[in-house]
C-alpha cells in the first residue's frame, strides 16, 4: 500500500514538472507566449501541498531548470558561455525555485497563508534583484520581459520597475495555488486571499489602460533608423581601419543623406561599426560632421575606438557611440556594460551624454546597457525624453534581447530609437508600445522612418528607484523570521 502511494505521488511530481517546464519554456525565451508564465508555477505548488519537503523542492527545482532549456541556443550557441557558467545559472535558478517553494510550503502547512501567498513572489522577486545587481547581464533573466506585449499590464513598471510585474505574476499563481487547497475546507478564507490578488491585477490593469490613452509629453520628432548586417559582419567582427571600414562609412553616410530628405531631425546607425584610431578620427568626424553641418540632422554613430592615453604606448578601447549635431563639435558616448566575453577588453565609460533638441532632451546608451536599471534611471532624473541607442544582436535574439530596452523607457519615461545590426531597427515610446520596427535582414542597408514622442514624462520609478526590489528584501527576511517563530507549531 505504501509503495503504491509512494508510486502515486511520484508520479503526481512527475507530472507537475513537466507541466510547469512545459508552461516555463513556451511562457518564456526568445519568443513567450505571455498568458502561459502566469500559471507556470501552480502544478508545483499544487503538488507541494502533500508533497516531501524534497519532493517539492526537487520538482520545483528541475521544472524551471528544464523550462529555460530554451535558452540553451543562445547561452551555448550563441554568447559560448562555458560549462562551469551554464552549470551556474540553471542550478541558481533551480535553487532558487526550490528554496521558494520550499518556503511556501513550510509556511501552508503551518496555516500561515497570508504569508505563504508572499512568500514565493517575494523570494524570486528577491533573487531576481540580486542576480541583477552581481549579474554582468543586469536584469536580463527577469519574468518581467515575458510581459511586453501585455501593455496595460507593462504600465506598472513606471512605478515597480520590472520587480512589481514579477511579483504579480508570480503571485497569480500561488493565489490560484493557495484557493484551491483551502476552497473545500475554508471556502471565505480562499476567496478573501483570490478576491486581494484580483483586486490587486484589476486596479493596476485599470491604472494601465489609463495610462496608455494619456499623451507622452513634448514634440513629436521625426527620426531615421540605418543597419546593415552585410560586410560589416564578416566573421562576426568589427572591420579593421582601412579601404573595407571606409567603404562602410561611406555607404552609411550615403543612407543618412536619403533619409535626411524624407525630413528626419536624427539618424541612428548600430553599434561598432568598424575600429577607429585616434589618428583616423579626424577623417571620420569629417564624414558625419560636414554631413549634419550640411543636412541639418544629428547623426549618432557606434564604433569600436582605440584611444592612446596619457602614455604613447598606453591604448584603451572603447565601444563608442559618435554624435553628431550641426554647428556643434563631436561628442562621444562610452558603453558602460559589456558583454562578456566579448567586450571584455573594452574599457567602461562612466558618464551620460546629453542634448537639448526642439524644447527636449535627447539621451544616448549602448545595447546591453539598457539591460541595467540604474543608468536608464539616471538619464530619466535629468529629464530625457528620447533615448538614441547604437546595437548589435545576434540574430536569434532579436526580440528577446531587442526589446528589452522597451521597458526601460516604461520605467525612466523616455522614447526609444534602436538601430542594431543582426536584429533590428525599431522605435517605442514610453509607454511600451512598438512604433515602428523593421529587421535588420530587409535589405543590404535597412532603412526605417517614424515619428515619436520626445518629451520626457516623470515617473515614480525615476523617483524611487529599485523601492519594491528593497521592499521584498525586507518582505523575504520578515517571512522567514515568521517562519522561525511558528516552527514548533503544529504541521500536519
Amino acid at each position: 500500500m505504501a509503495s503504491a502511494l509512494d508510486m502515486k505521488r511520484g508520479l503526481l511530481g512527475l507530472g507537475a514538472t513537466l507541466l510547469m517546464a512545459v508552461l516555463v519554456f513556451f511562457g518564456t525565451g526568445l519568443q513567450p507566449f505571455w498568458p502561459l508564465i502566469w500559471f507556470a508555477p501552480l502544478p508545483v505548488l499544487l503538488f507541494a501541498h502533500r508533497a516531501s519537503w524534497w519532493g517539492a523542492a526537487l520538482a520545483a527545482g528541475f521544472g524551471v531548470m528544464l523550462g529555460i532549456l530554451n535558452l540553451w541556443g543562445m547561452f551555448r550557441g550563441l554568447l559560448h558561455a562555458p560549462w562551469p557558467i551554464l552549470l551556474q545559472i540553471y542550478l541558481s535558478e533551480g535553487i532558487a525555485y526550490a528554496l521558494a517553494v520550499c518556503l511556501y510550503r513550510a509556511l501552508l502547512r503551518r496555516s500561515a497563508y497570508w504569508s505563504a501567498l508572499l512568500s514565493v513572489p517575494m523570494a524570486l522577486v528577491s533573487f531576481e534583484y540580486l542576480l541583477n545587481i552581481t549579474s554582468p547581464h543586469g536584469t536580463a533573466g527577469s519574468l518581467a520581459y515575458s510581459q511586453l506585449d501585455f501593455l496595460p499590464f507593462l504600465q506598472l513598471a513606471a512605478v515597480t520597475g520590472p520587480w512589481g510585474l514579477s511579483f504579480l505574476v508570480l503571485s497569480f499563481s500561488t493565489a490560484l495555488a493557495i484557493g484551491i487547497h483551502l476552497y473545500p475546507t475554508a471556502p471565505s478564507q480562499a476567496l478573501r486571499i483570490g478576491g486581494a490578488v484580483a483586486v490587486v491585477l484589476i486596479l493596476v490593469l485599470t491604472l494601465g489602460t489609463v495610462r496608455l490613452f494619456a499623451h507622452q509629453p513634448g514634440p513629436e520628432v521625426k527620426v531615421g533608423l540605418v543597419a546593415s548586417d552585410g560586410m560589416d559582419r564578416v566573421n562576426d567582427d568589427v572591420l579593421d581601419p582601412g579601404t573595407p571600414a571606409d567603404k562602410l562609412f561611406a555607404q552609411y553616410a550615403a543612407s543618412v543623406r536619403i533619409l535626411a530628405a524624407q525630413g528626419v531631425q536624427a539618424v541612428v546607425l548600430p553599434e561598432k561599426i568598424a575600429v577607429v584610431l585616434d589618428q583616423t578620427e579626424a577623417g571620420t568626424d569629417a564624414i558625419f560632421q560636414k554631413l549634419a553641418d550640411e543636412i541639418r540632422v544629428v547623426i549618432v554613430v557606434g564604433e569600436l575606438r582605440i584611444r592612446h592615453e596619457d602614455q604613447p604606448d598606453l591604448k584603451k578601447r572603447y565601444n563608442e557611440a559618435r554624435v553628431y549635431v550641426p554647428g556643434q563639435p563631436p561628442q562621444s558616448y562610452d558603453k558602460e556594460h559589456m558583454l562578456p566575453p566579448f567586450e571584455s577588453n573594452l574599457t567602461p565609460g562612466d558618464s551620460l551624454t546629453m542634448l537639448s533638441r526642439n524644447d527636449a532632451i535627447w539621451g544616448v546608451e549602448i545595447c546591453k546597457d539598457m539591460d541595467f536599471t540604474p543608468l536608464s534611471a539616471d538619464y530619466g532624473r535629468k529629464g530625457v525624453g528620447l533615448m538614441l541607442v547604437p546595437a548589435w544582436d545576434f540574430v536569434a535574439d532579436w526580440r528577446f534581447h531587442g526589446h528589452i530596452a522597451i521597458l526601460r523607457g516604461v520605467e525612466s519615461g523616455f522614447s526609444i530609437v534602436r538601430s542594431a545590426k543582426g536584429g533590428s531597427v525599431y522605435v517605442s515610446d514610453d509607454r511600451g508600445r512598438v512604433l515602428a520596427e523593421t529587421k535588420t535582414d530587409a535589405a543590404p542597408f535597412t532603412t526605417l522612418v517614424a515619428t515619436v514622442p520626445s518629451g520626457h514624462d516623470a515617473t515614480l520609478y525615476d523617483s524611487l528607484g529599485d523601492w519594491f526590489a528593497w521592499l521584498s528584501l525586507l518582505a523575504l527576511a520578515a517571512l522567514l523570521l515568521r517562519l522561525v517563530m511558528i516552527w514548533r507549531g503544529p504541521a500536519p
